[in-house]
């Protein structure tokens, strides 16, 4: 995937600055596919040369106009076609898992901290992502999904995918657990 199409979903979702669309990298999408400030920028700049989005100047009182970016129709038509198209399963590249089997070369129970430190920050993942369940999914009453009101897929596709993080988290945990219990055992 490229930071182009990341930045379409968000847009379409809703149109922001680049300010703004950076700050939602940072609470959500970001979690799934990273950039910096100065990626969003320029590559927003690139896509609105090339018609993928456009710009409009949004007055502020006592700040400088802020430009809010919307996605045009090259745009979505760009994503339409990235969205039939096949992509590879990811393969996983993880540090910590080549340092755990590293560790029977050395003391494993050195690397304890580590994967503590490790699992500190999934279990703070896992706590951002049902926080957020929380607030933006909240149980619905059984009435409310007897069909009558047609489902919304921007809104059921996002939870699909913080479901996702959710579960991935779990089982990280899970994993990060095993390998402590097996570390301490030296």
């Amino acid at each position: 995937m490229a930071l182009e199409h990341a930045i379409l979903v968000s847009l379409l979702e809703k149109p922001g600055s680049g300010y703004e669309l950076a700050r939602r990298f940072e609470r959500s999408i970001g979690y799934f596919w990273t950039a910096t400030h100065q990626q969003i920028y320029r590559v927003l700049k690139r896509m609105e040369n090339d018609g993928w989005v456009a710009a409009r100047d949004v007055p502020q009182h006592g700040r400088p106009d802020k430009k809010e970016y919307s996605v045009a129709d090259l745009g979505h038509a760009a994503l339409s076609s990235w969205l039939r198209e096949p992509i590879e399963p990811e393969s996983v590249r993880h540090d910590l898992a080549v340092k755990i089997r590293g560790a029977a070369f050395d003391d494993p129970a050195g690397l304890v901290r580590e994967v503590e430190r490790h699992r500190q920050a999934h279990t703070d993942r896992l706590a951002h992502y049902l926080a957020g369940e929380a607030r933006d999914f909240p149980p619905r009453p059984d009435d409310a999904t007897d069909g009558a009101t047609p489902p919304d897929a921007e809104r059921e596709l996002q939870h699909a995918v913080l479901r996702g993080g959710i579960a991935y988290e779990r089982m990280m945990i899970g994993w990060l657990d095993d390998v402590l219990a097996t570390l301490r055992r030296f």
